[in-house]
């Protein structure tokens, strides 16, 4: 009966030129080798290999029998990694949820760099961050990347592990073509009758970092709309409509707006991956690992100066 053993050891006469040197390439014994080889030449009834003094070399047909069989044995060793992999895993779908700006920039090529050693496939589900714990603490991804404000974290928990990737400071977005455009720094004391782009969620970051801010001058904040769109934000703020909080990560160069810092100190904008602290897939440390390398890239580029 043809078994695998017998073609791996044909494969590795055909590469190394002699029994002897298979049988270290494949961790056997010479004997075991030989009688492999034998059982395979009895089964296809001739002979594969020519033994010669120099060495062992595959005969005209054996060297046609090798090239065929080669490509199932290629197939076979997918097919088991692929099974290891997932049984490593835990998973065979990773879902992430992410957010648009920073998600966009740091997840592709994270998981570009995973698949090249795992067959775990990678789904990406975007979400502002108070909706992507939600959806982790209800089991519908396995992990995210969220981003929160660094002074006044609000995702430390103990069912969450938060690894930090980057941090960016806050600024203010305003339409290149508006009047506050023209000054190089903002105050909030003089925003007090100004519109403000704001999240669906007065949860997220930026409404946090916005009515502190505002607060702290006198006033309270006044909105122009909510939404989590990230385009339609920059539409309204390139419009002149109204400002919005904002990090350099988060602009679309398409559009006609520049960001400005503040007399006030605005904070930083934290980016963590965050999964369950209990029981997570291995998935998400290979992920995660990838993240910090993508992140770290991206904060020290080659060629700058820290």
């Amino acid at each position: 009966m043809l078994s695998l053993q017998q073609i791996r050891v044909l494969l590795a006469i055909r590469e190394h030129g002699s029994l002897t040197r298979a049988a270290e390439a494949l961790h056997y014994g010479v004997p075991t080798v030989a009688h492999h080889l034998d059982a395979l030449e009895a089964h296809l009834g001739l002979r594969v290999v020519e033994r010669r003094r120099a060495g062992t070399v595959l005969t005209p047909l054996g060297v046609e029998y090798a090239e065929e069989v080669e490509r199932a044995v290629v197939h076979l060793d997918r097919a088991e990694r692929m099974v290891a992999d997932r049984r490593e895993s835990g998973v065979s779908i990773l879902r992430v949820g992410t957010f648009a700006s920073v998600g966009s920039r740091l997840l592709p090529a994270a998981i570009a760099r995973m698949q090249q050693r795992h067959s775990v496939r990678v789904e990406a589900v975007e979400a502002e961050p108070t909706e992507v714990v939600r959806m982790l603490r209800s089991g519908e991804v396995h992990a995210g990347l969220i981003y929160d404000f660094s002074d006044e974290p609000a995702f430390i928990s103990p069912d969450l592990r938060l690894e930090p990737l980057l941090s960016e400071p806050y600024r203010v977005m305003v339409g290149r073509s508006s009047p506050w455009a023209e000054h190089a720094v903002l105050d909030f004391a003089e925003l007090a009758q100004v519109p403000w782009v704001c999240s669906r969620s007065n949860d997220e970051a930026p409404d946090r970092v916005l009515r502190r801010t505002c607060r702290a001058v006198g006033h309270e904040v006044r909105e122009l709309m909510r939404t989590d769109d990230l385009y339609m934000i920059h539409g309204l703020v390139a419009e002149g409509l109204g400002l919005a909080l904002a990090t350099a990560a988060a602009v679309d160069a398409d559009f006609d707006v520049a960001l400005r810092p503040a007399v006030q100190d605005l904070g930083e904008r934290r980016v963590s991956f965050v999964t369950r602290s209990e029981h997570p897939p291995a998935a998400t440390a290979w992920l995660g690992a990838e993240l910090k390398r993508v992140a770290a890239r991206r904060e020290h580029p080659a060629g700058r100066t820290a």
